[in-house]
């Protein structure tokens, strides 16, 4: 039996990362050519925790800063400008494309349209209250009013 450090997740065997037995065989005709794994020597154990610490790392600052921007969010209030009717009610529709660029026009975030959740589209001026979901899971309901186009 040999030790094997897994560079990816592996069914049955384990997660990326990970020290595992395997048999010789199995690591030098199948996961050493294919780079699923290496041979467990001291240095690569020690490199193994060092990335792990580090992908961690990179993930708990990504949860913070996605926490930090959804907060901001939650504070902004957008104006988007559409031509309208008498009645109040546009001539088209406010996408999510706009409601994407008008977040990013106005605090710098980079939303991806997938990520608006807009029930129906709107097409009345008036305020509307929409989630977003920034990456890393965080919501934020930002305040839109859509005013008619002067």
């Amino acid at each position: 039996m040999a030790q094997a450090i897994l560079l990816a997740d592996v069914e049955g065997l384990g997660e990326n990362g990970t020290a595992v037995e395997v048999s010789s065989g199995y690591l030098r005709n199948y996961l050493q050519p294919r780079g699923l794994a290496q041979p467990a020597t001291p240095g690569a154990l020690e490199e193994a925790i060092r990335r792990k610490e580090a992908a961690e790392k990179a993930e708990r600052e990504a949860i913070a800063r996605a926490k930090e921007n959804a907060s901001l969010l939650s504070k902004t209030v957008l104006t988007i400008h559409h031509r309208a009717g008498e009645d109040g009610k546009l001539y088209g529709s406010v996408t999510t494309k706009e409601i994407a660029e008008a977040i990013r026009d106005a605090r710098g975030i980079k939303v991806d349209k997938k990520k608006i959740r807009l029930d129906v589209p709107i097409h009345q001026v008036g305020t509307y209250m929409i989630d977003v979901e920034v990456a890393g899971g965080a919501i934020a309901s930002v305040k839109t009013i859509v005013a008619e186009e002067k």
